[in-house]
């Protein structure tokens, strides 16, 4: 069955040694960005025996590092392309600077970026600099941490350590806009046979340069629904009619 999935991990947040960033502690452990080719190496081997494979489809660093030149982390990625470990070569949270380094240095596949109806940010720059450059781009947080799930109205409330409980994306005005916003998707979703959720997902794979959505689940189900969205053909109608109404309900948003 290994032949009928396309696997992908990230590199850069490392736990095994005190090198790079420091970025944030886990559990009481101080966890580091670092893309150094001695790690690298260390991760993807790691990665192979956790998931039990011999070779990881795409590979991501995760978060961008400072202390290590691109170029070692790329010569790194390559060598271990060449030897069959991986078979295309990713970057997330990037800057154009950034994607033009892992251009200079080799062959960069894809970017993946967070991009919803709520952060549209690289709409302005990083998207048409991808498309013009020939990267490709994965999208996550596409329901911005079940915001636009359609399921967190403004009646929910937050309890024990939920991390939205915090979250000014989560804020009682942010969640009534939100809710504007589904009464308008909730027909088209009707139409499809969809839920809100579903529409929300099909929207952001039909953007322009995007090639891809990833989305939290907490269940089988959940991902399952979330893979149905990818089979879902928004005319181009609905599609002006979603972000139209997104326009005008997810202004002024609290962040």
């Amino acid at each position: 069955r290994r032949g009928k999935v396309v696997l992908a991990t990230k590199l850069g947040l490392i736990w095994h040694a005190k090198k790079g960033n420091h970025f944030f502690d886990y559990d009481g452990a101080p966890v580091h960005r670092y893309l150094g080719a001695d790690s690298v190496v260390y991760e993807v081997e790691q990665s192979l025996r956790r998931l039990g494979t011999d070779h990881i489809d795409h590979y991501i660093t995760h978060w961008q590092d400072a202390t290590t030149p691109v170029p070692e982390t790329m010569e790194a990625l390559d060598r271990l392309k060449t030897q069959g470990k991986i078979r295309s070569i990713g970057a997330s949270n990037v800057s154009i600077a950034d994607v033009e380094a892992y251009l200079a240095a080799g062959q960069l596949d894809a970017v993946q970026q967070q991009y919803s109806m709520v952060v549209r940010d690289m709409e302005r720059d990083l998207l048409p600099f991808c498309a013009d450059n020939n990267v490709s781009v994965l999208s996550y947080s596409s329901l911005a941490l079940g915001l636009l799930s359609g399921k967190i109205g403004p009646d929910r409330v937050f309890t024990g350590d939920d991390q939205r409980k915090d979250n000014p994306w989560f804020s009682l005005a942010n969640r009534r806009k939100v809710a504007a916003l589904m009464e308008e998707i909730r027909p088209i979703a009707e139409t499809h046979g969809a839920s809100e959720a579903q529409i929300v997902i099909a929207w952001t794979l039909q953007q322009p340069g995007i090639t891809f959505s990833l989305c939290g689940a907490r269940s089988p189900q959940q991902a399952r629904e979330n893979a149905r969205a990818g089979r879902i053909r928004l005319s181009s109608e609905e599609i002006s009619q979603i972000s139209e109404a997104a326009s005008r309900h997810l202004t002024n948003l609290d962040a």
